[in-house]
């Protein structure tokens, strides 16, 4: 029977992490319908794609498909789910990384890895979109409190507003996988189930699928007041190494 790989790979902030968690959640009711792997079964596969995104060098495009090799050595049944936004690089606004124009070449050079891998495999990409003005909210509050990021929400919007054009990201991607199907799944429209459509392209019986029940949304925005906080603190002068002791303590007084 041919391989059938379902391969979720981005986008950041699109409610992958809640995806992710109800899948972790049902893994051993899946376990007899497909193998699910998450990031912490592909870490070098998304390392590798993360420094891709920055380098865009060939030699590191190489790195990403060996590790795409090593990886098609660890599958075990005829069906395998994939899902981590890594696998499109690093989000906007890390590194000096202002969209995912790294994601078609990522995506190409896995695709073509997996074809020779596993000939005759049936491959499904999927990517979660989301609205431009949520998005880039929900990045910018990712970034507030992740990195360093000095920049108020509406800087950040006009700033990186190049890169919220995630369909238009995902039409490249189609346009290059041209042996495989390319589905883009809006936060807005699946986001009561994102694992709906995974589990459907799994042929996961149905019967099954209807006890899958989503975990409460992850990663929710803090509230104004702690954003603002976290806003005060990147800005301060603080040196790093105090600036992260001092966003610790604040991230426990938020919990």
């Amino acid at each position: 029977m041919a391989l059938r790989l379902i391969v979720h790979a981005g986008f950041h902030k699109t409610g992958t992490t809640t995806l992710q968690k109800t899948l972790a959640a049902h893994a051993e009711l899946l376990r007899q319908h497909a193998q699910i792997m998450l990031r912490a079964d592909m870490v070098g596969l998304c390392e590798a794609a993360r420094t891709y995104s920055i380098s865009r060098s060939e030699f590191d495009l190489g790195l990403v498909k060996y590790e795409a090799a090593l990886l098609a050595e660890d599958w075990s049944q005829d069906t395998v789910i994939l899902s981590s936004e890594d696998l499109s690089g690093h989000m906007p606004g890390r590194r000096g990384l202002t969209d995912y124009s790294a994601a078609p070449r990522l995506a190409q050079a896995m695709a073509d890895t997996w074809q020779s891998a596993a000939p005759g495999v049936h491959m499904n990409w999927f990517y979660t979109t989301r609205a431009a003005t949520p998005w880039l909210a929900s990045c910018h509050v990712q970034h507030v409190r992740a990195v360093r990021m000095t920049l108020d929400a509406s800087e950040y919007a006009a700033q990186y507003m190049a890169s919220a054009d995630l369909d238009g990201i995902v039409a490249q991607i189609a346009d290059r996988l041209t042996k495989t199907e390319v589905n883009a799944l809006p936060l807005e429209a699946h986001g009561s189930d994102l694992t709906a459509p995974f589990l459907l392209a799994a042929q996961v019986p149905d019967a099954v699928r209807r006890q899958v029940t989503p975990v409460p949304p992850a990663n929710t925005s803090p509230d104004a007041d702690h954003m603002a906080a976290r806003l005060a603190l990147n800005r301060s002068d603080l040196s790093d190494k105090a600036w992260r002791v001092a966003r610790k303590e604040l991230g426990k007084r938020n919990t």
